[in-house]
This record gives C-alpha cells, sequence and structure tokens, in this order.
C-alpha cells in the first residue's frame, strides 16, 4: 500500500519538519521506499509518498511513539483528503 499526504505549506521550517517526519516512518519495520516532492505548477504544495509492504505496517509506523511524538503533529497538517491507497489488483 502507499500513502499520500499533502501539504500547502512553503515555510522552509516546515520543509525541515516534513523531511523529519519521513525519516522517523521510513526507519519503521514494514517501510519500502518514500520520497518528497514540490508540486511544479503551485511550489507552495508540498507531497509525502511513502509505500509500506502492508496496511497493518503503515498503521503500525503511525503508532511509533517517537513518530506520534514527531511525525504525527507534521502529518496533521495535510490537507483533509483520503491519502491511503492499495493496489486494486492485489486485492
Amino acid at each position: 500500500m502507499f500513502a499520500i499526504a499533502r501539504f500547502e505549506n512553503s515555510d522552509s521550517d516546515f520543509l525541515e519538519e516534513l523531511i523529519k517526519a519521513h525519516q522517523l516512518l521510513a526507519a519503521c519495520k514494514g517501510y519500502i521506499n518514500g520520497r518528497i516532492g514540490r508540486n511544479t505548477d503551485s511550489p507552495q504544495l508540498l507531497a509525502l509518498i511513502t509505500e509500506w509492504e502492508n496496511i497493518g505496517s503503515y498503521r503500525r509506523a503511525l503508532s511509533n511513539f517517537e513518530v506520534k511524538m514527531v511525525a504525527v503533529p507534521v502529518l496533521a497538517r495535510a490537507i483533509d483528503e483520503p491519502g491511503g491507497y492499495i493496489d486494486p489488483q492485489s486485492e
């Protein structure tokens, strides 16, 4: 499964917080890959995309103590929209 969180923020401090959040998630069991990107048309839009072995791995990562303390407050600033996806061919 993969997760997409989009943010509307051009503040350089926020980008540093997002990078730290991604690093914490990347250290969790079940993390496969991820990246942060800036929108090509609207540079104030950022996205964090992470790929996980399964939805359980993603949910357990969000329950990790350090992730809860540091990353979740950053992720809570995401644009309010569904962000979890699974490959329909693997269902």
